[in-house]
């Protein structure tokens, strides 16, 4: 009777109400789920970018390492050749200044042995030194 159908009426909405919340539920889920996986994505993109930028950063760091390395044995190397070409010009230096002794030596000598030999029958005793006059035939430097 009334009551019952009532009852019924109560009970169809109450049914239909269900269906719809049930519905709107199962939307906001895949909603919700949608926008995870979206945001989730978004996220993978960027970790994705930052973990191939650290790979490539990591490459060019090994290969900086590499290059430095390089250059401190070149630059080792380097120093090596400098400090010899620094010696070799020391002993040069000294050779030279040892030749220049020994041409003072040898032009002493020689005026000397050519005193001796033209000297000594012109004159007892010359006021010329080794200093004083170039000897003949030799040449000054």
């Amino acid at each position: 009777t009334m009551l019952s159908a009532v009852v019924r009426e109560h009970q169809q909405k109450q049914a239909a109400t269900r269906r719809d919340l049930e519905q709107k539920r199962l939307e906001a889920t895949t909603a919700a789920r949608v926008v995870g996986d979206v945001l989730v994505d978004t996220l993978n993109v960027g970790v994705a970018d930052v973990f191939a930028t650290q790979r490539q950063l990591e490459s060019e760091v090994r290969q900086l390492h590499s290059v430095l390395g390089k250059f401190a044995r070149v630059s080792t190397q380097w120093i090596g050749m400098v400090d010899s070409f620094n010696q070799a010009l020391k002993e040069i230096g000294d050779v030279e200044n040892w030749s220049e002794r020994i041409e003072a030596d040898m032009k002493t000598i020689a005026f000397a042995l050519e005193y001796a030999h033209n000297g000594a029958a012109e004159s007892p005793a010359p006021a010329a030194g080794p200093g004083a006059a170039a000897a003949p035939g030799a040449s000054s430097a």
